[in-house]
């Protein structure tokens, strides 16, 4: 009698085993099956001074800013500071390649104004932007062109020569554009800091809100890119 009751309970412990791994398969496929949070997408801000943040605080530079106003229209973004006050095209050719790492999904392209002031050759600015957008390319990673213009003390040749060169070059690339990184805060001392040439707090926002539907293109763009 006891045998048999014996027998008759690892019988039910066997069977609740049998349900308990049974329940456990099940979990695990079920987890695996869930879609994983692919975390916020990596923008790379990549220019010079003028997307450094130049004599402001890091809260308040273009990238941060940006970041900041995407989040608040509902984009799970990080937008990282790659400027380098001072940078040329030539510079941002040398460093491209590991100053956007690999994950990035999308790059704002803000180059030229260093040229421009120095009066490089728009030729070489040229080159220089189409090689960075080729190397872009190839990665699969979509930009979004910034585009400058140029001191009119260098005379109309010069001047139609480097601004047309942005419009050019996105239409080569199929990058988005942007034609003037700078609209409606160059010129006014309001937005500008003392030197009159880099923005204040208030002008990056200025400029944050002028971009930011062009951004929220690339964003789109940049899901359905592969990279």
């Amino acid at each position: 009698m006891v045998v048999a009751r014996y027998g008759q309970l690892l019988d039910v412990i066997k069977a609740l085993m049998g349900i308990a791994f049974l329940w456990g398969v099940l979990m695990a496929s079920a987890m695996a099956g869930e879609p994983k949070s692919p975390g916020p997408l990596q923008i790379v801000a990549f220019g010079d001074s003028l997307t450094a943040g130049f004599g402001l605080p890091p809260a308040d530079a273009f990238p941060a800013q940006l970041q900041k106003a995407l989040r608040t229209r509902g984009y799970d973004v990080a937008v990282n500071n790659a400027g380098v006050s001072g940078d040329t095209t030539s510079g941002g050719l040398q460093r491209i390649d590991w100053a956007v790492p690999p994950g990035t999904q999308a790059v704002i392209l803000e180059l030229g104004a260093n040229d421009a002031l120095r009066g490089i050759d728009p030729a070489q600015a040229r080159t220089n932007l189409d090689q960075i957008l080729a190397s872009l390319a190839k990665r699969g990673i979509p930009v979004l062109l910034a585009g400058m213009r140029s001191p009119q003390n260098w005379g109309k040749d010069y001047v139609d020569s480097f601004e047309r060169l942005y419009p050019d070059l996105a239409e080569r690339h199929g990058a988005l554009l942007y034609p003037f990184f700078m609209e409606g805060v160059a010129l006014d001392p309001k937005l500008n800091l003392d030197d009159g040439l880099h923005p204040n707090t208030k002008g990056v926002a200025r400029i944050v809100e002028g971009i930011l539907p062009k951004v929220e293109a690339l964003i789109e763009k940049a899901k359905f890119s592969k990279n």
